[in-house]
């Protein structure tokens, strides 16, 4: 208004001095300004009215918005607690299903024309005789897992220990490389008294999961420009040989443990070696004597999303995972003699543990399984029987 007022003093001083009809055209122009200004103030208000309307109504979405968040967080913490209930009945039931399965293992899939020939009591070949005859002298399968014990925690998320069968002393290989080994005269001194070990230097490096102690001498592997087996004397404490395995490159055993080339591992037949080729798991029967490779065998089995291996009577038990840790199963079988099928075994879980399984070692004398998962030394009990064409 300010600006409009010397303007407006300007026309009526104009509007006394002009003649009648100057004055009638300035009077038009008053009347014209004066309708614009009255326009103008009407606008304003308006502007002003729906600027008020719009902000009642930006705090009043506000408030809902504040209150509709505090609705979601308490819907949330109430999901949170539904959730945290839903994951302990999930594990309630877990162990439930992992005690029935160890008190009623799967029974093996056998065809219904052996049922029939078992029944009648007739003897009805289906493989050559020659096929027949084990190449092992033992004739047992792992038919359940009947029992875990968690016995320690001791060292690295991954590492092997195992059992001498000779001396029943225990050895500890914490870790994926090294050259020192732990050695207690018990089981129950590593779970009493983890401090008491004695330890062991090993002239050369180890590396991976895959060694080994068998009939008083520690297997391992050793990686250079070559990969080596290698027998250390745990009597003399000193390398008694030394052998190059024949690979033809450096492929994990098994995808979730790529720190492992070459898995050594016994059983009642002496000792096996296992490792990678392409996209499957071979297996190779070793002179424990001498280190000499005397036969290999393409197992079938897929190194994709395997953990590790254990060789019970020559059939070998591959266990799987998932890259996101779950339940450990035996989902792949083979058996050199050719007398037990992936087909034909059953299919075993282990109970629900930590992570995955970095190593499994078989003791013959206990049918026990030394496992090593997220640095928790654990032992399963396993049982055997006859296998099916006994």
């Amino acid at each position: 208004m300010r600006v409009f007022c010397p303007f407006f003093i300007l026309l009526l001083f104009n509007a006394r001095l002009a003649p009648s009809w100057a004055q009638y055209h300035y009077q038009s122009l008053m009347n014209y300004l004066e309708n614009r200004m009255l326009a103008m103030e009407e606008r304003i208000s308006l502007w002003h009215e729906q600027s008020n309307r719009y902000n009642s109504e930006l705090k009043e979405f506000r408030q809902q918005a504040t209150d509709l968040m505090e609705r979601l967080g308490k819907d949330h913490l109430k999901l949170q607690l539904d959730l945290d209930g839903a994951g302990v009945r999930v594990e309630r039931v877990e162990r439930e299903m992992d005690y029935i399965e160890t008190q009623n293992p799967p029974k093996p899939c056998t065809k219904a024309e052996d049922k029939m020939t078992e029944q009648e009591g007739i003897f009805k070949p289906n493989r050559k005789e020659e096929e027949l005859i084990p190449v092992t002298g033992c004739a047992d399968i792992v038919s359940s897992i009947r029992a875990m014990k968690i016995l320690k925690r001791i060292g690295n998320p991954k590492g092997v220990w195992t059992r001498d069968t000779v001396t029943a002393k225990v050895y500890i290989f914490s870790g994926t490389e090294g050259d020192t080994v732990n050695e207690f005269s018990l089981v129950s001194a590593l779970s009493s008294s983890p401090s008491s070990s004695r330890s062991i230097s090993l002239p050369t490096f180890w590396n991976g999961t895959g060694n080994t102690v068998h009939n008083n001498h520690i297997y391992y592997v050793s990686e250079g420009s070559e990969v080596q087996i290698m027998k250390f004397d745990l009597r003399n404490g000193s390398l008694v040989d030394r052998a190059v395995f024949p690979v033809d490159d450096r492929s994990p055993v098994y995808t979730l443990n790529p720190e492992t080339v070459v898995d050594l591992v016994a059983d009642e037949e002496g000792l096996w070696a296992l490792y990678g080729s392409k996209d499957n798991i071979n297996l190779a029967k070793m002179d424990a004597d001498t280190l000499d490779t005397e036969q290999m065998w393409d197992t079938g089995c897929p190194r994709e999303n395997a953990e590790s291996a254990f060789v019970v009577c020559g059939t070998v038990y591959v266990v799987y995972n998932t890259r996101p840790p779950s339940r450990s199963r035996i989902q792949c079988v083979f058996d050199v003699n050719d007398m037990v099928t992936s087909g034909e075994a059953p299919l075993l879980y282990f109970p629900r543990r930590y992570g995955a399984h970095s190593s499994l070692k078989y003791n013959t004398k206990e049918k026990q399984l030394y496992a090593w998962d997220d640095g928790y030394q654990i032992l399963y009990k396993l049982t055997l029987k006859p296998k099916l064409w006994v």
